[in-house]
């Protein structure tokens, strides 16, 4: 795999360089690192060589942070374009199988704007992203929650697949029912179950919500068969309700560090506007979230 990481010399920049760290393979996987002499230029406008020395350090911290045994040289890649726009096109360029950006945790302000980097970075790529928000420490596993949804799963397998998962990794799947009669029959029905007529939508009701907790039970099942041993050591999570209010619930219930969801990628007209299960999760969890495309299904 082929990993791009855009650093600007922030502390954010630089645990995302850490935490990939931990999920790459020092014997096959490549990694550059991307920076803006520009944004260095208009942060300390003192004179070219001491931008030159600022990106220097800034390469060979980033570089210390990564495993010392990489078989591949790290490299570096700068860019006169602007920040977003040079991450999005050298990770073309360098052919990048993975974008990887810096961000705070979540706050009041983040929700209305991620960050211009890092949301521009999101919305402009057609490349898997990962928003890095926090590493867990030292002694910490890695903890990555796999958001499953029948759209996704291809992709998100692929994806899951190619990342190395240390040792210790305790990987989940979630799924959630979202379908309009995919819960429990609500109490007004359920008052009224001994008239025949509201017998007969209550029983249709029962079997709505049964059939789809069964038929994503079976989908969660054959998902996580497809994933890494990481990610078998627990039964798939299934819930019901809204697939954002629930996934965000369990990360900050569960302590997961990293959420993984598809995406599908929007027009120009939408380009400011996540789906809203993708836009809940990236705005409202403490954890890393690692973005896949996936493609828009055909209209028939």
């Amino acid at each position: 795999m082929k990993i791009l990481i855009g650093v600007d010399g922030s502390t954010a920049s630089f645990d995302a360089v850490s935490l990939v760290g931990r999920l790459l393979d020092p014997r096959r996987d490549e990694v550059a690192i991307y920076f803006s002499p520009a944004d260095l230029q208009r942060r300390m406008p003192w004179g070219r060589a001491l931008v030159d020395g600022a990106s220097e350090a800034l390469f060979n911290e980033s570089r210390a942070r990564l495993p010392q045994d990489l078989v591949r040289p790290v490299e570096a890649i700068a860019s006169t374009k602007s920040a977003a726009a040079g991450i999005l096109e050298s990770a073309e360029g360098w052919k990048a199988d993975l974008v990887v950006v810096g961000a705070s945790n979540t706050s009041s302000i983040e929700k209305l704007l991620l960050g211009s980097v890092s949301r521009a970075v999101v919305h402009g790529s057609t490349l898997p992203v990962l928003v890095a928000r926090r590493v867990p420490d030292a002694g910490e596993p890695i903890r990555p929650l796999v958001c499953h949804h029948a759209d996704s799963a291809g992709a998100l397998a692929a994806v899951v697949g190619k990342l190395h998962w240390p040792a210790g990794t305790k990987g989940e799947v979630i799924g959630v029912a979202e379908s309009l009669l995919a819960g429990p029959i609500p109490p007004w029905l359920e008052r009224k179950v001994r008239d025949p007529e509201t017998a007969a939508i209550a029983a249709a009701w029962e079997k709505e919500h049964d059939d789809a907790l069964g038929s994503l039970s079976t989908s969660l099942d054959a998902f996580t068969a497809r994933l890494p041993e990481a990610f078998r050591g627990r039964p798939p999570i299934l819930l019901q309700g809204n697939p954002g209010d629930r996934i965000r619930a369990h990360v900050r219930e569960d302590g997961d560090n990293l959420v993984i969801l598809g995406r599908t990628p929007t027009d120009p007209v939408t380009r400011w506007l996540l789906g809203s299960t993708s836009e809940a999760v990236l705005t409202g969890v403490p954890a890393s979230v690692l973005l896949v495309p996936v493609e828009k299904p055909a209209s028939a």
